[in-house]
C-alpha cells in the first residue's frame, strides 16, 4: 500500500520542534528535578495532551482558523506569557529564599500533587500561540488533498506518541538521582537559571510576531 503522506518528513519535523528546548522542556525539567519523577511524569503527559490536542486541531483544520483570528492568538499570546512569568517568578523566589531539602530528596519521592502536575503541563502547552502556528503548518508537510481520513490518523498517532516519548524522556532522564543531587547542591543556581529562561520565553512570546 502506498502512502499519500511523507510520515517520515513530517516526524523529523515534530521531533526538532518537541526535542529543542522550550517552556515545556523546562518545566518538565525543573519539575523532575524538584518534585521528583511521578510529578515529572505528569507534567510531561499534559505537555503531551496538550500537543494532542493542537495536532488534532490542526488535522480538522481549527488550527489554522484561530491563527487566521489575530484576536485567539493575542488571547493565547497574554495567557501563555502571564504563565511563563508565573513560574518565573516561583523559580526566582525559589532562588532567593532556597526550597525545602526534602522537595528533591528522591527522584519517586511523588509529593507532588500528580492531577495538579498534569494541568499544569496541559495549560503550559495549550497557551501557547506557536503550537497553534507549528501545527496548522506541519500538517502541511507531507500531506496532499488525496490523503484519507485513516493516514490523517496515522500522523495523529505517529506524532502523538513520539512527543510522549520525547517529553516523559525527558522527565525520566532530569529525575534521575545524580540530576536530582546536582539540583540539592545547586538549587538557587538552578532556580535562578530557570527564572531567567522562563522570564525569556514570556518574554518572546510577547514580542514574537505570530503570523502563519
Amino acid at each position: 500500500m502506498t502512502l499519500s503522506i511523507d510520515l517520515p518528513l513530517i516526524l523529523a519535523a515534530a521531533f526538532v520542534s518537541s526535542a529543542s528546548p522550550g517552556p515545556a522542556t523546562l518545566a518538565i525539567a525543573d519539575t523532575a528535578m524538584q518534585s521528583g519523577r511521578r510529578a515529572g511524569l505528569m507534567l510531561a503527559l499534559g505537555v503531551t495532551t496538550g500537543s494532542l490536542t493542537w495536532s488534532i486541531a490542526a488535522a480538522l483544520g481549527l488550527a489554522a482558523l484561530m491563527a487566521s483570528s489575530a484576536w485567539a492568538l493575542e488571547i493565547l499570546r497574554y495567557a501563555g506569557a502571564a504563565y511563563l512569568m508565573v513560574l518565573a517568578f516561583k523559580s526566582a523566589r525559589g532562588a532567593i529564599r532556597g526550597a525545602p531539602a526534602a522537595a528533591a530528596s528522591r527522584p519517586d519521592a511523588g509529593r507532588a500533587d500528580a492531577r495538579r502536575a498534569y494541568a499544569r503541563g496541559l495549560a503550559l502547552h495549550l497557551t501557547n500561540p506557536k503550537a497553534i502556528l507549528f501545527f496548522g503548518s506541519l500538517y502541511t508537510l507531507g500531506i496532499s488533498a488525496r490523503t484519507s481520513p485513516a493516514e490523517l490518523a496515522l500522523v495523529i498517532a505517529a506524532v502523538g506518541l513520539q512527543s510522549a516519548l520525547i517529553f516523559t524522556g525527558y522527565a525520566w532522564l532530569f529525575s534521575k538521582s545524580r540530576m536530582a543531587a546536582g539540583y540539592l547542591r545547586l538549587r538557587r543556581w538552578f532556580d535562578g537559571a530557570f527564572a531567567a529562561l522562563f522570564a525569556g520565553a514570556s518574554l518572546k512570546i510577547l514580542t514574537a510576531r505570530l503570523t502563519p
